[in-house]
């Protein structure tokens, strides 16, 4: 139990008899990047019967929300496929000034309330009165901090605000604050971090300049700091509001878009371009589709993201069960009574189809015992762990059946009481692993777990960003997922960057009409991740050396593909 955990058990058995009040907790979401929740917050959110949250606050911490939490900020839109708020039960929109009082007739019905806001509870926002109130009725509280939006991102813009000869900072709400404050940071050398919008970046500019800062000292401001679509722009006071009508920001009708403006040496252009690690990721921005499954994707994806990417998964295929499930059957019997010596895993989805049959008979990963399990690589690993089983066997090089047959043991009849294998695995799978188990002297039962159809289409906004040049990249891991993307939303537009996992999967590519313009080193979806990388890399610096504006794919200008010469 936590030191927080603790008071607060304390404090609610220290309550007057017949009492029942709940918990507060004021919580920071942070800036805006969901990796910065701490991990307090997580625990919080994870027991939470109430959550009262800005939207801003909710996009960042919705998915460590346990289901059937109350959500009452959250508008229908935020509806699931269901009809239900996502999160939560019925929603019930009301205005900010209603806010105070959902919490505290939340917290005197007993429940556990936590009240989520951007940035840090202290910092970013004045919960105190909110506070005192609840104090006041007995009702305990606790405060989560988070990442202040000012020191997040200036962190993520590669602003330091501190250095090893130390100096001032002064943290200001341009927005609010008075004559005295502006006359105070103008006349200092402090650095400056200005929580203000776009359209005012001009004005505080002037108000500092007037004040006493010089106009050329450096400023940078940002845009939706810590999140993918963070853009930073660097100059001086004198010379910010003419930067940013050069580069389009100005004038604008997202003018009222909260900034963070960094004045001092600190933001100085050359220190950036140095310390600028976020907006410098290989794919950051970048769109990419991934089509596959969320399962299936989970790592792939988590691996785009380390790259700035932001990956959007879309299902190519559906698993359904086999037609006639009787050879199933029989394998799954063969198996608890001591047919085989090895089973083998080609896919997440086998393991699925052998977990499910094993529920049907009531069975569980117990009657694995005796037989040696193989995995054809992590994803299918992680898989059999999560289901209790760990495997004997996973490819040491190459993730896949080639990989696989290289480290698999030959049959041999004085330690090996049994020569075959199960291989469950879907109806359209290669012949390879079966044709080396062969060679390598084991009898194998190729055996059809689940087959694999063509899913349904993506929804109507997904299919025009294919088709429309709304994506930056495509990693294409299969044949199957070419024919079949292309089957159920269209051809990707020839801006849209093409990267497929093998030549097998290029070729098929390319008789669809596309060029295929990064190809993995070996038949690897991590491998085929990297390349991505790669290459965006190349394009950023080639940009850079050349000192060209970089852009995104999906924001050049569309032109025809020519077709890639043999």
């Amino acid at each position: 139990m936590s030191p927080t955990t603790a008071r607060t058990t304390h404090a609610a058995r220290a309550q007057p008899s017949g009492t029942v009040h709940g918990h507060v907790t004021f919580l920071g979401a942070g800036p805006g990047d969901p990796g910065l929740l701490t991990l307090r917050a997580v625990d919080v959110l994870a027991q939470a019967d109430v959550l009262v949250a800005d939207t801003e606050a909710y996009e960042v911490v919705r998915g460590h929300v346990r289901p059937g939490t109350h959500t009452p900020l959250q508008s229908a839109d935020d509806a699931d496929a269901s009809g239900s708020p996502a999160g939560g039960k019925g929603a019930e929109p009301c205005g900010t000034g209603d806010v105070a009082d959902l919490v505290m007739r939340a917290a005197r019905g007993g429940k556990r309330v936590v009240r989520a806001v951007a940035g840090d509870p202290g910092m970013d926002t004045d919960a105190t009165a909110d506070m005192l109130a609840l104090a006041a009725e007995g009702i305990t509280f606790e405060v989560v901090p988070g990442i202040a939006q000012a020191v997040g991102v200036a962190a993520y813009a590669g602003v330091p605000l501190r250095d090893p000869e130390g100096g001032d900072v002064r943290f200001v709400n341009g927005l609010t604050a008075d004559d005295r404050c502006w006359t105070e940071v103008g006349a200092s050398d402090a650095t400056a971090v200005v929580s203000t919008t776009l359209e005012s970046v001009a004005a505080t500019a002037t108000r500092l300049i007037a004040a006493g800062r010089k106009p050329d000292t450096p400023v940078s401001v940002t845009v939706a700091g810590t999140t993918t679509r963070q853009r930073t722009w660097s100059a001086t006071l004198g010379t910010v509001e003419r930067a940013l009508k050069s580069a389009k920001v100005l004038p604008s009708a997202d003018g009222d878009r909260p900034v963070i403006a960094v004045v001092g040496e600190r933001s100085a252009p050359a220190q950036r371009e140095q310390l600028a690690w976020f907006e410098s990721k290989p794919l950051f921005g970048w769109k990419v589709l991934v089509p596959r499954t969320k399962e299936q994707a989970a790592s792939l994806s988590d691996q785009l993201r380390s790259y700035g990417a932001v990956p959007s998964e879309v299902p190519t295929i559906a698993v359904e069960p086999p037609r006639t499930p009787q050879q199933m059957d029989r394998a799954v019997k063969g198996l608890v009574t001591g047919r085989y010596e090895w089973i083998a895993f080609t896919s997440v989805n086998a393991v699925r189809a052998i977990r499910e049959k094993f529920e049907e008979y009531g069975l569980d990963a117990r009657a694995f015992a005796g037989i040696k399990v193989a995995a054809v690589g992590e994803q299918t690993a992680r898989a059999l762990l999560r289901f209790g089983v760990r495997p004997d066997l996973v490819p040491s090089g190459e993730q896949s059946a080639a990989g696989l047959l290289e480290d698999w043991p030959p049959y041999d009849p004085v330690f090996d009481p049994i020569d075959r294998v199960f291989l469950p695995r879907a109806d359209i799978a290669t012949e390879t692993l079966v044709a080396g188990l062969v060679e390598l002297g084991w009898e194998v039962d190729d055996v059809t777990a689940y087959r694999t159809v063509r899913a349904s289409p993506p929804p109507a906004a997904t299919r025009e960003a294919i088709k429309g040049g709304g994506f930056d990249a495509v990693l294409f891991t299969s044949s199957s997922t070419v024919r079949n993307l292309v089957g159920i939303a269209g051809k990707p537009h020839n801006v849209t960057v093409i990267a497929c996992i093998g030549p097998a999967t290029a070729r098929t590519a390319e008789e669809h009409g596309l060029r295929v313009d990064v190809m993995a080193p070996e038949p690897s979806v991590h491998k085929l991740a990297e390349a991505l990388a790669e290459f965006g890399a190349d394009r950023r610096t080639t940009a850079l050396e050349a000192g060209e504006v970089l852009k995104r794919p999906s924001e050049k200008r569309p032109q025809r593909r020519r077709a890639r010469t043999p």
